[in-house]
């Protein structure tokens, strides 16, 4: 069969692939573009293998909500490698079917979810939506993580760019005030609702922090000791949300905005691109060299 520009142009279309390579599949599949196809794509899992251990800290904090239907809204994490990369419009088309995917299929787990049928494609599975992207792009991608949300209350949602997306349940109060609340935890970041949820190792070790810095002081024991407990609770209001000040009113705090409206929180989620990642630093010149010589 002949190999036409149209048909390779075709090719091209549907898998993205330059338009050597998709020649040169056309010619191995005797002409047949669907078996060009999933040849490609056999050839995209393997290159999809390499690239897995590959640092992935950019990408996408996708929000999505059916709060009028289900209650459930959802809170997504898609990584690549570079930030150019998470501004492509095929990461983002794949990263909105997966929050999609959650949101209808509601699974329990990524192990669940990448065996699920991606939303908006042609019966591809989640896993293999994002194995053929990583072909695509050439980049390692990966769902790091998700929790699918059934608000108890009001929802209150707030997305800050791509980078930051929060999830927010209050009892009482307005879908406004949530969303202020959405809008403080994004910029405030607090690491718990009220004191009694703090980690008791954080505390302890802050705490030793200000011990050993209070000691230095040369001052009596019971002075030290004042000094550690006002310390520690300087530091309770600056890591709980109800202590916070508000971003908008720094003269009120969380804890009197939620009174005067007769609201409290139930629960807040808060997503980050890439916290907690290793970042990926690039040697450009290496690079320039690696390339150039085939590596």
């Amino acid at each position: 069969m002949q190999i036409t520009a149209a048909i390779v142009k075709e090719l091209r279309e549907r898998t993205g692939a330059g338009m050597m390579d998709c020649k040169k599949a056309l010619e191995e599949a005797q002409g047949d573009i669907e078996v060009a196809i999933e040849n490609m794509r056999k050839s995209g899992i393997a290159k999809a293998a390499k690239k897995a251990g590959r640092i992935a800290a950019e990408g996408q904090i996708i929000l999505r909500q059916d709060v009028a239907k289900s209650g459930h809204s959802v809170v997504l994490e898609v990584n690549c490698e570079t930030d150019f990369v998470g501004k492509d419009e095929n990461f983002t088309r794949f990263a909105n079917g997966v929050a999609e995917t959650i949101l209808s299929g509601k699974p329990a787990s990524i192990e669940a979810l990448n065996t699920m049928p991606l939303s908006g494609s042609s019966g591809q599975t989640v896993e293999e939506a994002r194995t053929e992207l990583v072909a695509k792009i050439g980049e390692n991608i990966s769902i790091r993580r998700f929790v699918l949300q059934q608000h108890k209350g009001v929802a209150g949602t707030y997305l800050h760019g791509v980078r930051i997306g929060v999830l927010v349940d209050l009892s009482g109060g307005s879908e406004e005030l949530a969303r202020d609340i959405a809008m403080h935890i994004a910029a405030s970041k607090p690491v718990c609702i009220n004191a009694s949820e703090v980690p008791q190792q954080l505390l302890d070790q802050e705490k030793a922090v200000f011990i050993s810095q209070a000691q230095e002081s040369g001052k009596p024991a019971e002075i030290i000791e004042k000094m550690v407990s006002g310390r520690i609770s300087k530091f309770l209001k600056e890591i709980t949300l109800l202590g916070q000040p508000f971003v908008k009113d720094p003269d009120t705090t969380i804890e009197k905005l939620l009174k005067s409206s007769n609201a409290t929180v139930n629960s807040f989620i808060r997503y980050e691109v890439g916290e907690g990642l290793e970042k990926k630093t690039d040697n450009f010149v290496e690079e320039v060299m690696a390339q150039a010589k085939g590596a």
